[in-house]
């Protein structure tokens, strides 16, 4: 096999030592077809069955496994299994057998015209509980991002490698990929998935994740739009409230002038706070512009470069 393999298959796992044996097989068999030089890289987080165990008694050497020292979450799993990854292409799938390897050739020829492809489980296996949320959940992130396509949530995507080495993933911002990579200017693409029921084990996703996850699309959403100039949004809101708090104050000096008591009135209270709050959130949006820019800045990626060619690089 090739040092550098064509194909990388990065799936993470959670206590799922029944269904990776199955996995396995129905991956090679399908990836034998293929006939690409892979790797395939489970990430066990942290699984308190014999995931792990399950995964070493696998006789292939194109099988890697990173054993996390405990449950440290998806977004880490995939962060870990992007930064090991070799392969030109990078496919990542659950490990619960509900993604069907036989959709990788599919995702391929889609990465002809894309720098990365979504899967969509337009007819999901999964209880109302699960898909009814989901739906909310996808039309929100559709409409806050901009980027149209249908099911964020889906594991199972593929995408070029330059892709994955250039996404920062923490907390619950898998789900986020398809949004971190279209700011990051790459082109985004969905294919139609087969999904298939959960045979053994249970689902990792209870309600809780729908708050996680409403919390970081709004994490998110600040990073792309204002990591860069913090003084815009801050700035802003002080602006706001400053002169709104000014022209309370204007307001009540003229009643002052005119012979008016203004000194029990809650609105000359009112103006004071909207005036000193405005201020603050400007100095905070200033010292977000310190820190900004006393870092490193250069948060782009060159695609092509003139010097670099010149160069012989």
């Amino acid at each position: 096999m090739s040092n550098k393999p064509q194909l990388s298959i990065v799936i993470p796992v959670h206590n799922e030592e029944e269904n990776i044996p199955k996995l396995y097989e129905k991956l090679r068999s399908i990836l034998l077809r293929i006939e690409k030089t892979y790797e395939i890289i489970f990430i066990d987080d942290g699984s308190t069955d014999d995931s792990f165990e399950k995964i070493k008694t696998i006789k292939d050497s194109r099988v890697q496994v990173v054993r996390f020292q405990r449950n440290y979450g998806k977004a880490a799993a995939l962060s870990c299994g992007f930064k090991k990854s070799k392969g030109d292409i990078v496919i990542t799938m659950d490990g619960d057998l509900q993604d069907d390897p036989k959709e990788i050739p599919r995702f391929m020829k889609e990465l002809d015209k894309y720098d990365m492809v979504s899967g969509w489980k337009s007819k999901r296996y999964d209880p109302i509980t699960k898909t009814l949320p989901s739906r909310f959940f996808n039309w929100l992130t559709r409409f806050i991002t901009g980027v149209k396509i249908n099911d964020f949530n889906c594991g199972y995507k593929a995408y070029n490698n330059y892709v994955v080495k250039n996404i920062n993933l923490y907390g619950e911002f898998h789900r986020y990929i398809p949004a971190l990579a279209y700011w990051r200017g790459y082109s985004v693409g969905e294919i139609e998935v087969e999904h298939h029921p959960r045979i053994h084990g249970e689902s990792k996703y209870g309600v809780e994740r729908l708050l996680k996850g409403f919390l970081d699309l709004i994490t998110v959403t600040f990073l792309m739009m204002y990591k860069k100039r913090p003084l815009h949004m801050f700035g802003g809101i002080g602006f706001l409230l400053s002169f709104s708090g000014v022209f309370i104050s204007i307001y009540l000096m003229f009643l002052w002038l005119i012979g008016e008591r203004i000194g029990d009135r809650p609105l000359l209270m009112l103006g004071i706070l909207l005036t000193v709050i405005g201020a603050q959130f400007v100095s905070l949006g200033l010292i977000g512009e310190l820190i900004t820019n006393s870092r490193n800045n250069d948060d782009y990626i060159i695609k092509y470069d003139s010097y670099e060619l010149e160069n012989g690089g």
